[in-house]
């Protein structure tokens, strides 16, 4: 079993940033992958950003793509997602999910959760 505790959101204006961390704790296979989904009222939740911890590669939501920044702390087992020139359509609750093997971008195919942290961008 794996737990994710997740933190780092908050109020603030357009333009600003903020870092989202995640931290996980208990087993893992050789091989898996840390990723960010977000959730807006009314909306699907959806990916945001990963990280294969094996290889260090990334990945990105075409929304995000040159804004966002995923990357890893191997020895605190935690990820980081750093938000730049940040949207009011990133207002979400963001999600720190774990899945075993490859990258895929769907949430249906994660099987660990944190509990969300509130992200608030004013216009």
């Amino acid at each position: 079993q794996v737990q994710l505790v997740e933190s780092g959101g908050g109020l603030v204006q357009a333009g600003d940033s903020l870092r989202l961390s995640c931290t996980a704790s208990g087993p893992t296979s050789s091989r898996y992958i840390m990723a960010w989904f977000r959730q807006a009222p009314g909306q699907e939740r959806e990916f945001v950003a990963g990280i294969d911890w094996s290889s260090g590669g990334t990945y990105y939501s075409n929304s995000v793509k040159g804004r966002f920044t995923v990357s890893r702390d191997n020895a605190k087992n935690t990820v980081y997602l750093q938000m730049d020139s940040l949207k009011p359509e990133d207002s979400a609750v963001y999600y720190c999910a774990v899945r075993s093997g490859f990258y895929v971008p769907y949430a249906r195919s994660y099987g660990f959760w944190g509990q969300g942290t509130q992200v608030t961008v004013a216009s």
